[in-house]
């Protein structure tokens, strides 16, 4: 895939936020590709490096020091939320309680809404950016049975990012959002294993259950990370400089359309 250009992102500054593995990192390598320097924010460790910073943005102190550091190198072009996931035990809503919410919600919408009241200020006073935030396709159908705290997190999200586009378009901040589906990472297998631990199944089984509350995936696959990247690289980029307010799906085609 090249569909974006070495050389679109020459010289900006992108941040990414959940950069250490899977999609984030992904999109770390593809930013930087198209000629951005990129800092890669995350609380799990990362490659030592100047443009590399360990916070745990769960927390309003981890988006403190994650946006000092931003900050101290200058105001970013890119913003890109990847940060996200979900560790609630199956057994539906009575098995979520009070602390489980509070986590989920924390990492799945809070860490995003915190950095951008912390780094938006610079791109709309500069009055140019570009802003993703990587939602999820259960903000339309959760998993009930397992991740429902991450969905409800997720959908919140999606609307945040949408009424956040409206507000900061007018001084030149583009904000959308990219909304995968199934996609093959350390996650997702996270989940599959949770479901064969909890049910006593197969990894097949545990597969094709997923698959079936998902209601199947015509593309027959799992997307790859890499191509998550590539669109947030497009979305981050001037070929999208009209786009606004809009969510791109890559599920494979798992949510119907009309």
């Amino acid at each position: 895939m090249n569909n974006v250009n070495n050389g679109d992102l020459e010289g900006r500054l992108a941040v990414v936020a959940g950069g250490s593995r899977g999609t984030g990192l992904a999109t770390v390598r593809r930013l930087a590709e198209a000629g951005a320097r990129v800092m890669a924010l995350a609380r799990t460790p990362l490659d030592p490096g100047p443009l590399s910073v360990q916070a745990d943005l769960s927390t309003p102190d981890g988006v403190e020091v994650a946006a000092t550091a931003v900050t101290a190198i200058g105001v970013p072009d890119v913003l890109v939320h990847v940060v996200g996931g979900s560790k609630s035990p199956a057994g539906g809503y009575a098995a979520i309680d009070d602390e489980l919410w509070r986590e989920e919600l924390a990492l799945n919408l809070l860490a995003a809404v915190r950095l951008d009241r912390a780094l938006l200020p610079g791109m709309v006073e500069r009055g140019s950016g570009a802003v993703v935030h990587v939602t999820s396709i259960q903000r339309r159908m959760p998993l009930y049975e397992s991740t429902l705290a991450y969905a409800a997190a997720k959908a919140a999200l999606s609307t945040y990012s949408k009424g956040l586009a409206n507000e900061v378009a007018p001084a030149g901040v583009r904000v959308n959002s990219v909304v995968p589906g199934w996609i093959r990472t350390d996650g997702a297998e996270g989940l599959i294993s949770r479901r064969m631990n909890e049910g006593g199944v197969t990894r097949e089984a545990a597969v094709a259950d997923l698959m079936r509350v998902l209601g199947g995936v015509p593309l027959g696959r799992p997307a790859e990370p890499e191509e998550v990247a590539e669109v947030i690289a497009f979305l981050a980029s001037d070929r999208a400089s009209a786009v606004v307010g809009a969510e791109y799906v890559i599920d494979g085609g798992t949510i119907p359309t009309v």
